[in-house]
């Protein structure tokens, strides 16, 4: 049994740790943090989950129609939560503020990616060791931004310190559970390839409805703008160095 990716996928802990705890005592420059977020996710999407998406594509022969329904099925989910939610909230209380059950639900579901970043780490480890150590090092590079990501999504939506500090504990907990549970499964590539088609909907929902406006509503700014494009390009150069 090699538990080399159950090592490794620890130090995604503390990489994802590190990024929440910098959101935590840097709620001054929120604004500024939610635009350096709004370009990770971009870039993520364009420079990380897409090109896996097209290599499962060709790799299992699979219709690339396939990905992209999963992806509007992702994007129209998390739209109809949103909007929902906030239906019967403004019933109820006739207001229209920020929920903090929608910073809930868009962390869980970080959360669930971050599980499955821990399954690509022990999947990959199934190849070959190279192709593990590869994968492995992609993502503790970008659990940074993960760990970023979760917490500004909770504050943004209204939720206290403690309990974005508790989903990030969350999110940083859960690429050791996925990582662990690849001991017991094989995931098809198929069933991966709809997986982060919904998972790149769910991404750029967020980041359109949620994240970039709320960067520039009470503070824009060229700095937030620059931010998004560094953004960008940090997770782009993430993506090269690890290829």
């Amino acid at each position: 049994m090699n538990l080399l990716p159950l090592f490794l996928s620890i130090t995604t802990f503390f990489s994802t740790m590190a990024g929440g705890l910098f959101a935590l005592k840097n709620q001054d420059r929120l604004h500024r943090i939610l635009g350096f977020t709004a370009g990770i996710l971009l870039g993520v999407v364009a420079f990380d989950l897409m090109p896996e998406i097209m290599t499962l594509v060709q790799s299992t022969g699979t219709d690339p129609v396939v990905p992209m329904i999963a992806l509007a099925v992702g994007f129209l989910f998390f739209h109809s939560i949103e909007k929902l939610t906030q239906i019967h909230h403004h019933q109820h209380e006739g207001n229209t503020e920020r929920l903090p059950q929608i910073g809930l639900i868009s962390a869980l579901a970080l959360a669930a990616h971050s599980f499955f970043d821990g399954v690509g780490i022990g999947l990959a480890f199934q190849v070959n060791t190279t192709v593990g150590l590869a994968v492995a090092a992609a993502v503790i590079a970008h659990d940074f931004a993960d760990g970023l990501n979760t917490v500004t999504l909770m504050l943004v939506n209204k939720n206290s310190s403690w309990r974005s500090f508790a989903l990030l504990v969350v999110d940083a907990i859960t690429p050791l559970l996925g990582a662990a549970s690849t001991l017991f499964f094989h995931l098809s590539d198929k069933s991966l390839l709809i997986y982060l088609g919904f998972f790149v909907g769910f991404l750029l929902y967020i980041g359109a409805s949620d994240i970039l406006p709320e960067a520039h509503a009470d503070h824009p700014s060229k700095l937030t703008l620059l931010l998004t494009i560094l953004g960008t390009a940090f997770i782009f150069l993430v993506t090269r160095v690890n290829l």
